[in-house]
């Protein structure tokens, strides 16, 4: 990124509404709803502004305006000339490494980009920390994360708003419906990592614009040093001796984890992908019997032994039981054998991305075993799981911690959603009122 002379960088803040995302809610983590308890997942605020350059002067004409605006324009361009190979073969159109040559050509590449840009990704969300020192390390190429918190819908507005500057994002990292938001739009750019083909079929992009990278299912975690017996299934929550127990982790209107709650507690109870309501029943019936507590589960309120049984994604619960050990909690996390619901994260490559070669990189790193099996000891499972515990290259330890399911992830599209979510606005409060 360059300066002008006499130039400085100031924030400018903007009233810009993310859209809900499932996974990533407006007032909340990808996974949870605001938990404020590190070193667990911290929340994620939505997107404030962008960041510009703006000069010392306190008032400048119109023309100086446009001017510097023009210079600063420029400024910005995305480089070009570093992400091509000798023979002219561009990395900002290569499909595959091998479509540019092979992975040393691509490493080489990238090497000379020296950096990739990214956005919306804590160093303590499902291990990217580990990731991001992962392939610094190995490549010598820095990542640079801005407003690590953001949301879907602040990735997207940044590839939108910055096309054709050194500053928007290479990578993305999105809730599912919003991945396919952003292929619709023409946004991403189509490329298959090496594992391509082992990425289940639903969990992919038939044209390679995105494909799934990790995610959980939900769960129910229980305190088992407050709880004689822990449940394992939806059914297991109506029975009278979790009085005042049982918390979602907030309010499913705008809590991704608690969206994927209810829509688990509606395939428990005879619901679908097409019908949430049977979920909104079940909290219904589970209020009126007393076992509800509208208390959101947080770390904090479990170590309290305020929410001693919380709903909330596996990985999640997982990552609290590791933690818990230490405090003295007993944490137990099973997956509702009689409700199975998952989400997963889609990972893109910005059409224009301003570093290509280190966009393309990054997915094959993060599509290696390295990077699948660091996503694993995050405690989130990666998309390539099956195909690497086939081939034996999976982290036996880290797979042994997650809590055990049958059959292959389903995901509901993204018009089931919407209506899921227009079912919920409309009917959770009197769900659970009174």
């Amino acid at each position: 990124m360059c300066r002008q002379p006499g130039t400085r960088v100031s924030p400018v803040f903007t009233d810009r509404t993310p859209q809900p995302d499932l996974l990533r809610p407006t007032c909340s983590d990808k996974f949870s709803a605001c938990p404020e308890f590190p070193p667990f997942p911290r929340s994620r605020a939505p997107f404030s502004g962008v960041t510009v350059f703006q000069p010392r002067t306190a008032v400048l004409t119109g023309s100086l305006a446009v001017v510097a605006a023009l210079a600063l324009s420029a400024c910005g361009a995305a480089p070009d000339n570093a992400s091509a190979t000798t023979d002219g073969k561009s990395a900002a159109t290569a499909t595959s490494a091998a479509d540019f040559g092979g992975m040393d050509a691509l490493v080489k590449a990238a090497k000379k980009e020296g950096t990739l840009h990214a956005i919306a990704l804590p160093r303590d969300w499902a291990n990217y920390g580990a990731l991001i020192d992962g392939f610094q390390k190995k490549y010598g190429i820095k990542i640079e994360v801005e407003n690590p918190d953001g949301s879907s819908q602040d990735e997207i507005n940044a590839v939108t708003s910055r096309k054709g500057q050194d500053r928007a994002p290479d990578v993305l990292d999105l809730g599912s419906s919003f991945a396919l938001s952003a292929a619709q739009q023409g946004l991403l750019a189509p490329y298959q990592v090496a594992g391509y083909d082992d990425i289940p079929a639903s969990q992919k992009d038939a044209k390679a614009r995105w494909y799934n990278d990790y995610g959980g299912y939900v769960s129910i975690g229980c305190d088992a040093e407050r709880v004689k017996n822990c449940p394992t299934t939806f059914a297991d929550l109506l029975k009278p001796e979790y009085k005042r127990q049982v918390a979602l982790n907030g309010n499913p209107t705008k809590s991704g984890s608690a969206f994927g709650g209810v829509y688990a507690a509606a395939l428990a109870n005879g619901g679908s992908f097409d019908d949430i309501q049977p979920g909104l029943d079940f909290f219904a019936k589970l209020k009126k019997n007393g076992n509800y507590t509208p208390v959101e589960s947080t770390p904090a309120t479990v170590e309290k032994g305020e929410t001693p049984i919380s709903i909330d994604w596996d990985y999640l619960n997982a990552g609290y039981a590791d933690e818990f050990t230490s405090k003295g909690v007993d944490w137990k996390v099973a997956v509702p054998t009689d409700g199975q619901f998952s989400q997963y994260y889609s990972q893109a490559v910005n059409k224009d991305a301003p570093h290509p070669a280190a966009a393309r990189l990054w997915q094959e790193y993060l599509y290696s075993a390295e990077g699948q099996n660091l996503w694993l000891a995050g405690y989130a499972r990666p998309a390539l799981m099956p195909a690497m515990e086939k081939a034996g290259t999976l982290d036996k330890t880290a797979a042994a911690k997650l809590p055990q399911v049958t059959g292959a992830p389903a995901f509901p599209t993204e018009a089931q959603q919407s209506r899921a979510k227009e079912v919920l606005a409309q009917g959770w409060a009197k769900a659970v009122s009174g």
